[in-house]
């Protein structure tokens, strides 16, 4: 999974060093904004062909409760 996910932000971002972990929160990447978090929930939704709802979006604090989640919906 984090290997996808990984490619997921490094396409989002368009930066090849990014690498998500657990504690990382849009706070550490300078481009993440509210139109790239759009973007990355979107492309999340897509490379793991799940779908979030706006509630479940709402609440992420950081890159682990999004895996978290879509642990949850591969269920």
């Amino acid at each position: 999974m984090m290997e996808k996910l990984t490619e997921v932000f490094r396409e989002v971002f368009d930066d090849d060093e990014i690498t998500p972990h657990p504690q990382m929160t849009a706070a550490e990447v300078p481009e993440w904004d509210s139109l790239n978090h759009i973007r990355l929930m979107v492309a999340v939704e897509q490379a793991f062909n799940i779908h979030f709802t706006t509630n479940e979006i709402s609440n992420l604090k950081n890159v682990g409760e999004l895996m978290d989640l879509i642990n949850s919906k591969l269920r």
